[in-house]
């Protein structure tokens, strides 16, 4: 084994590509969306050293051409889901014992084989098979995963760099950071391909094994990431990827004694359905486990009288639109001065209307598709419900078509009710509702934005009045994990804007720091005396 205290590599943030007519990359990446619509793929799942291909298929297929058949996937039962457990669990002492080192050097190389010759290819997978344009797909995809891989192994030294500050004379004090005493599952979400990476990974990297199940709208990606980690070295059995549905694999997860946590993003209802099963399964674990979960949100936008109206539409726009709204952070509910709407409403409108939407393939495309059908019918009902309001003025979008590909209009809702079902209830797609406030109002609608929504995910405050910024920093502290001034409520960066949020939002152990590898080791202290004592007595005992 190597001795040495070493310094792992200063994390830098990935630079973003442009895509610009006539760039190299544009080439690159037109050529790896060609190579993935060419050919229909097979996708295994990974258990232990084995690719494992079942007789029952799903099918792939891209949001924005849905007749178009991308791969098919192996569907796996609860026999799968076990076997992926036991793998994990018989490669966990290899795995743990191995140096830190050795473990921050392959997820090193997997974050440069992402930076370079798979950059077009989990590019090109990510518009594909979940409908995001060139640029969304870059910061996802390539800068996200690349960072969350680069900035976590800073942090893992970081962890490990961290002792007791005292040791007494005769005595030498240190605390160990120990994997978590079992596996842990990753249950991963669709819409960032970043945060499918980055959930077993940084899991993996202190030490853990895993069992990842993503969402079916994810595994085109997901195979591509599972590619990058095993060439970058990952050994067999310590990242374990299946398919099965999620029932079958919680009710063998979940009742495993060996369950040691889960790190999950997804939809508050499921997570909170997984917090009441283990609760009750508490009793058959070893240890209690790890929960931590980031679970959507209904994030806002709020407009002061004296905020700058261009400044206020882009932050709307951008924030509510880009990726089809489908981003946790994504805003969906703005509250503006009744001062500033006409101004703003007018800058609105106009940009919309230059929005073009079609395929991920065409880069003039600002908007995709919504990632399924099942997705495309629920903000249809809720637009067709808008649509028989009295209180509601749709004033851009309201159209959708699922023809060829699940695509729906940006819409705006301007709502007279603040508690009208859109201002409350998260949608997930390209629907904002506005209310218009009245200046005065301004402390009320502070109220009104904190009281509103289960969720404290994102917020963002507008304004140029500063005594307003610290108003509304100050009353809405425990509304937004990720809070914003004067920009959108989307964008969050590794290694700038840790992200998480609490309430509905999930247990806010923010991704993209310290704070969240933390819940992915057991520390153990070490007291070690030099010169014991050999007699039990002390100096109190003696007579006077």
């Amino acid at each position: 084994m190597l001795k040495g205290f070493f310094n792992v590599p200063s994390p830098v943030n990935e630079p973003i590509l442009g895509y610009a007519p006539g760039s190299n990359e544009r080439k690159l990446l037109k050529a790896a969306l060609a190579e993935g619509r060419s050919k229909v793929i097979d996708i295994p799942m990974y258990i232990g050293d084995k690719e494992v291909f079942t007789e029952e298929k799903g099918k792939i297929t891209p949001p924005h051409d849905h007749k178009h058949l991308l791969a098919t996937y192996s569907k796996g039962t609860k026999a799968h889901i076990q076997q992926a457990i036991d793998a994990a669990l018989a490669a966990k002492a290899n795995w743990e014992n191995l140096a830190w080192e050795q473990r921050a050097a392959i997820f090193l190389k997997a974050a440069d084989l992402l930076a370079g010759p798979y950059r077009y290819k989990i590019n090109a997978a990510t518009m594909l098979g979940q409908s995001k344009n060139a640029f969304q797909a870059e910061i996802d995809s390539a800068c996200e995963l690349i960072d969350f891989l680069r900035f976590n192994v800073s942090y893992m030294s970081d962890i490990y760099k961290q002792q007791p500050p005292v040791s007494p004379k005769g005595s030498w004090n240190r605390v160990e950071q120990r994997p978590l005493e079992g596996f842990v599952f990753a249950l991963t979400p669709f819409n960032f391909t970043a945060i499918a990476g980055n959930l077993p990974s940084c899991v993996a990297m202190m030490g853990n094994v895993v069992v990842w199940k993503p969402a079916n709208t994810q595994i085109y990606a997901a195979n591509v990431i599972m590619e990058v980690f095993r060439e970058a070295g990952l050994p067999a059995g310590v990242i374990n990827l299946v398919y099965a549905s999620g029932p079958d694999a919680g009710d063998v997860i979940f009742a495993h004694p060996d369950f040691a946590g889960i790190h999950f993003t997804g939809s508050t209802g499921v997570f909170q359905d997984i917090w009441k099963t283990i609760g009750n399964n508490i009793h058959k674990y070893k240890t209690y486990p790890r929960i931590v979960g980031e679970t959507g949100g209904k994030d806002f936008i709020l407009i002061h009288g004296s905020a700058d109206a261009e400044v206020s539409s882009t932050a709307i726009l951008r924030g509510a639109f880009e990726y089809q709204g489908q981003k946790c952070s994504a805003a969906s509910r703005v509250y503006i001065a009744k001062s500033k709407w006409p101004e703003i409403k007018e800058f609105l409108l106009r940009d919309l209307a230059t929005l073009k939407m079609g395929p991920t393939e065409d880069f003039s495309n600002f908007i995709n598709a919504v990632i399924d059908e099942k997705s495309f019918d629920k903000l249809a009902s809720y637009i067709d419900a808008a649509k028989n309001d009295k209180g509601i003025e749709i004033i851009a979008g309201g159209n959708y078509d699922k023809s060829t590909g699940y695509f729906i209009e940006p819409t705006v809702i301007v709502a007279e009710d603040p508690k009208y079902t859109t201002m409350c209830e998260e949608l997930f797609g390209p629907v904002l509702t506005v209310y218009v406030y009245e200046d005065a109002d301004f402390d009320a609608t502070l109220e009104l934005i904190d009281s509103t929504s289960i969720y404290a995910l994102t917020g963002a405050v507008i304004a140029q009045d500063r005594y307003a910024i610290e108003k509304a920093t100050h009353a809405l502290r425990n509304a937004a994990g990720n809070f914003y001034i004067n920009d959108k409520c989307t964008g969050a960066v590794v290694g700038q804007q840790p992200f998480g949020g609490a309430r509905g939002s999930g247990t806010n152990d923010k991704a993209g720091s310290m704070i969240n590898l933390l819940r992915w080791v057991s520390p153990r202290t070490i007291k070690e005396t030099f010169d014991p004592p050999k007699d039990y007595t002390y100096p109190f005992l003696a007579n006077d």
